[in-house]
């Protein structure tokens, strides 16, 4: 129990990062979908997200050496992630109070393709950690 406890602060970091960059930054980076700005901006942010949940999940096994660390981070912070998007999606002017409702939109565009990586990138590093 102790270890999904460890696994699960990291999901919580990770949720409150990405949380926090579209808090910050949201207004600027996401774009009407529909437009050539939505589809630029979300191929960038997708490429973004990739890159850093592979970097983060190889920070994460320097700290948890068990086998299979890199699935059950992919899955404890997915499941802890979507359960807190849930919560912040349903109150978003209170979230993401300068984010229009297209932006909202855009936002969960992202958030759904981002939480297939986090499932994939775990994997695929555990697949290439076990060969």
């Amino acid at each position: 129990m102790k270890n999904y406890f460890f696994t699960g602060i990291w999901g919580v970091l990770v949720w409150a990062f990405a949380t926090l960059f579209f808090v910050i930054f949201g207004e600027n980076v996401l774009f009407s979908p529909g437009t050539n700005h939505f589809f630029y901006s979300l191929c960038l942010l997708i490429v973004g997200t990739g890159v850093l949940l592979w970097g983060v999940t190889y920070i994460y096994l320097l700290f948890d050496k068990t086998e299979n660390a890199a699935l059950k981070f992919g899955l404890i912070g997915t499941i802890i992630g979507l359960t807190l998007d849930t919560i912040s999606l349903s109150n978003h002017s209170l979230i993401f109070p300068k984010l229009n409702d297209s932006q909202v939109i855009a936002f969960t565009s992202w958030m759904s393709f981002a939480y297939a990586l986090y499932l994939v990138i775990p994997a695929m590093i555990y697949q290439i950690r076990k060969n």
